[in-house]
């Protein structure tokens, strides 16, 4: 590198939806004058706009850019979100919580399951989740935020509405939008990188860099540049999904629930003005038909919109930083909402790139770390999914006798009988799902340990009620102050309180 002037770097975002207008706000804020930032996308070409559900991280994302979290949640018709119930995954009759917080107080030699694995053994019968403020507050339909952020929250949200308010930031910021259709991907002839895009009216657009948000089409980093696909679909045999809108039919609950069928889940996200619903399935067990034939006879309200039929196939881009190129949301690769993981792998790689946001040529060891990265979180992501559904005292349907059935990656194999074993999760790499998460999961899912750590049986059982007893105390008081959800986001960031209301 020397130390002459450049033009700003230009950056083309091929396609719009919650991955390029996330990439667009995000580049647009942060570099600010130094990019010459561009965006191409079609009215005629539709986005998915189902990821409604989303988890933590995307407060700190927020943070980032300098959106108040009001406006935003008015803007989008967001409600809060606590956690997951999942029902019937275990077995049929059966539901469990996997809340964002934490559940007791860990010791630094040992998580709190140990403690209560511990009083287990000696007679105690109170449940894990008695621990956990944020599970107790989203059965009790209670939500309100506390001071110095004890209350660990994501929100429910309506993406396709939270594209637009990026739009209206990003090009706020200085971010150009382009409407067209992409006919054409233009290579540089001598390096093989991306030198264009040229548009069905003949437009030409050159870049510098460019990130690929153009969904499953994966226009430039797969059609173009053929950067390879690992097909997971032997550990996620989910292929299928349906999705629609309903009307309120009673207050909004600060959670998602997932409701397992016989060949694969359904979601219900409750957002201010509408419910998100769909059907998520493998197409080897139930045919089209009948998956919308299921989803509209386990739906609540009047529906609003036409069923959106998706086909997708579980796994992730073997590169997802080629050449000039990087792909971002569905490009990228794709794991069903199960975790509302999502919106995050968008928002991981966006950050990502922009600590990694090249000043003169692309460095090939920037692309590297960026796809050992991305490929990590992908591969954690997709063993905390897989969780679900290879431990399960289902054995109903052939969906379920094959889930059961099948091999595990090592990595998930070795997180499970390590609990099985000895109770203990040990969290590596920054990885997503925190030590809780696992814990909530495996318990929830039926792994209960066959052991526990040797430091919870220092405690005496006075001393050991004593613990206990405070730490359930504590959460029983915190949520008897709290309002109903429904009331708190009318009032806080509220558009339709008569829908809130039911």
């Amino acid at each position: 590198m020397t130390g002459e002037a450049r033009h700003p770097r230009r950056i083309v975002i091929a396609g719009g939806g919650t991955a390029g207008w996330m990439a667009a706000a995000a580049i647009a804020r942060t570099m600010g004058r130094t990019v010459d930032l561009t965006l191409v996308e079609s009215d005629a070409i539709g986005t998915i706009g189902v990821g409604e559900s989303t988890i933590p991280p995307l407060i700190n994302y927020n943070r980032l850019l300098g959106i108040n979290e009001a406006e935003f949640m008015r803007a989008t018709q967001a409600t809060f979100k606590l956690g997951i119930l999942f029902d019937n995954w275990k077995e049929p009759g059966h539901r469990y919580f996997h809340s964002f917080g934490y559940t007791g107080k860990d010791h630094w030699s040992a998580g709190f399951q140990h403690f209560w694995l511990c009083a287990r053994d000696r007679g105690y019968e109170q449940s894990y989740d008695d621990y956990c403020l944020e599970v107790i507050a989203a059965l009790q339909g209670k939500f309100a935020h506390l001071p110095d952020e004890a209350m660990n929250y994501a929100y429910q949200l309506d993406s396709t509405l939270y594209a637009k308010f990026l739009r209206t930031m990003a090009e706020g910021d200085g971010a150009r939008r382009i409407e067209g259709r992409i006919s054409q991907v233009e290579l540089d002839g001598e390096n093989g990188d991306i030198a264009a895009l040229v548009l069905d009216s003949g437009t030409r657009i050159e870049g510098d860099l460019f990130i690929d948000c153009t969904g499953f089409r994966a226009l430039l980093i797969e059609q173009t540049l053929h950067a390879g696909y690992d097909d997971w679909t032997h550990y996620l045999p989910c292929d299928s999904a349906i999705a629609l809108q309903t009307e309120n039919v009673g207050p909004a609950v600060p959670y998602t629930r997932a409701m397992a069928h016989d060949a694969g889940w359904q979601w219900r996200i409750p957002l201010q003005h509408r419910s998100g619903n769909g059907l998520v399935y493998c197409s080897r067990y139930l045919s089209r038909e009948d998956a919308l034939e299921r989803l509209l006879g386990n739906i609540e309200g009047e529906v609003l919109t036409e069923p959106n039929f998706l086909r997708f196939q579980a796994g992730a881009r073997r590169r997802q930083w080629h050449r000039n190129c990087v792909a971002i949301g569905l490009s990228s690769g794709f794991m069903e909402p199960l975790e509302s993981t999502s919106i995050h792998l968008i928002q991981r790689a966006v950050l990502r790139l922009l600590r990694m946001m090249p000043q003169g040529d692309i460095s090939e060891r920037d692309i590297a770390e960026f796809n050992d990265q991305q490929n990590d979180d992908m591969l954690q992501i997709r063993d905390f999914l897989v969780l679900h559904y290879k431990a399960t005292d289902r054995r109903d349907s052939p969906f379920w006798r094959y889930c059961a059935a099948m091999p595990i990656p090592d990595t998930l194999a070795q997180k499970v009988e390590l609990f099985r074993e000895t109770g203990r999760v040990f969290r590596k790499n920054e990885e997503l799902f925190a030590e809780n998460s696992w814990v909530q999961v495996m318990m929830g899912q039926g792994i209960m340990p066959r052991a526990y750590h040797p430091i919870a049986e220092k405690l005496r059982d006075d001393e050991l009620e004593k613990f206990l007893g405070t730490l359930r105390g504590n959460v029983t008081r915190t949520v008897a102050t709290l309002p109903a959800h429904a009331d708190y986001v009318v009032r806080y960031c509220g558009t339709a309180p008569v829908a809130m209301q039911g």
